[in-house]
């Protein structure tokens, strides 16, 4: 029988095997792992066509757990995702299971990856949602810059629905990382047209002939790119690293409130 065959079985019992613990957490492991692209490839193969039944496309088909977003019942490391899986949980109906390493470490990778094929494999921590509203509207003085719910300024991207179409790693990195996380039609412009004017402000759509983007005074400008004398994108964000004024428990609770913006009123 191949492997592949429990895969169903096996992710549905997973939830009750979180909840039990076999060994006092203290005592596990906690190492976690890097993956390459090929790592995350492999477990998205794997998640659709097996898993997907019982946790669904987001992987939040069972209550209390969310695959995407990287929550359990306890906290887990990439070890006790492997471990999980490996002795299964005869109470909850899900077999022991033996998988090839390359399609183990192509589940964890792909959850860590929080569903993105072409993301970054990393256990996140969340932290709290209440206390990252307040960093977000205070000592991290994302409103200078951001729009949320109808509030705040366009000079950056619009974050009222940023916690469903952006997993945790991926918030996680824009926070730490912003010019590496930086979306190639967010970037910064400069742009000298042929009367001598200069313009600066954000990329927003741009094809062969016209560029469109929004400027510093948050007006919204379509230009042709016949009429400009110099058009430069920025490859810096003018985002600063949160790390220089927040922690990484501070940025946890950010990431946490994000995941609330699902653009939902």
């Amino acid at each position: 029988m191949r492997s592949s065959q429990w895969l169903g079985p096996l992710f549905c019992g997973l939830v009750a095997l979180v909840a039990a613990a076999a060994v006092p957490q203290a005592q596990r492991p906690s190492q976690d792992h890097q993956y390459s692209t090929t790592d995350i490839q492999t477990g998205s193969r794997l998640y659709s066509g097996q898993c997907q039944p019982c946790h669904g496309v987001n992987g939040d088909g069972i209550a209390g757990i969310n695959l995407r977003l990287g929550q359990f019942r306890r906290p887990l490391s990439d070890d006790d995702l492997r471990q999980v899986i490996a002795t299964g949980n005869a109470g909850a109906g899900m077999p022991p299971f033996k998988l090839q390493p390359a399609e183990l470490d192509g589940l964890v990778a792909f959850i860590r990856a929080g569903f993105e094929v072409g993301g970054t494999a990393v256990k996140v921590t969340l932290g709290d949602a209440g206390r990252g509203r307040a960093l977000f509207e205070g000592k991290g003085g994302c409103p200078t810059c951001h729009r949320v719910n109808g509030k705040g300024p366009r000079a950056a991207p619009d974050l009222s629905d940023i916690g469903a179409v952006r997993s945790p790693s991926a918030l996680q990195r824009s926070l730490i990382e912003p010019t590496k996380a930086m979306l190639p039609i967010n970037r910064p412009v400069r742009i000298v047209t042929r009367d001598g004017r200069t313009i600066r402000g954000r990329r927003l759509n741009e094809d062969t002939l016209t560029v469109q983007i929004i400027d510093e005074q948050e007006r919204l400008l379509s230009l042709a790119k016949a009429d400009l004398r110099e058009f430069e994108l920025g490859t810096t964000s003018p985002m600063p690293p949160a790390t220089r004024t927040l922690t990484s428990d501070e940025v946890a609770d950010v990431v946490a409130y994000l995941l609330t913006l699902t653009g939902q009123p």
